[in-house]
């Protein structure tokens, strides 16, 4: 966990800076970085919700008729964690969309000709204020209509896969 903690403390942004300094740019250096810094907040989550289920009374009695831990982990601890980690899958793909859509529009992300939201922005932001806005802002809506999309998205998967409520 000290592991975690320590690429925790670090904030994500300036950790992507840094990966995709290091890896170059492209598409696979930007999927790398973001994929890289990602997965700190789902390793909290799983292990927090593993501590929580594994004390409940069901975990003991499964013990108690022993029951592998193979079939105690897939069978009783997995459907109760997963409500929770739909959530932060889609919350996390949601915000690598932005990330992404951010370090292509400061020129950091995906370079020409490869197609991007942030890179759009970018060759288009002049005409906000002059000729036609439109070519700036419609992939900006765009991008937050797909990150709402996403966290409805994981909502709704969260609340049809509780196992409580069945």
């Amino acid at each position: 966990m000290w592991l975690v903690n320590v690429t925790w403390s670090i904030p994500t942004l300036l950790l992507v800076f840094a990966i995709t300094l290091a890896l170059g740019k492209g598409f696979w250096q930007i999927f790398m970085a973001v994929g890289l810094t990602m997965w700190v907040n789902v390793a909290r989550l799983v292990r927090g919700q593993v501590m929580a289920v594994k004390e409940t009374e069901y975990i003991q009695a499964a013990k108690a008729l022993g029951f592998s831990n193979g079939r105690i982990i897939a069978r009783h601890i997995l459907p109760n964690i997963m409500g929770p980690l739909m959530v932060i899958a889609a919350s996390n793909f949601a915000l690598a969309i932005v990330i992404e859509a951010g370090l292509s529009f400061l020129g950091i992300g995906i370079q020409p000709p490869h197609p991007s939201w942030g890179l759009m922005i970018k060759e288009n932001y002049n005409f906000v204020i002059t000729h036609n806005p439109m070519l700036a802002l419609a992939p900006g809506i765009a991008i937050m209509i797909l990150v709402l999309a996403f966290n409805i998205l994981g909502n709704a998967l969260r609340d049809a896969l509780d196992v409580k409520q069945l």
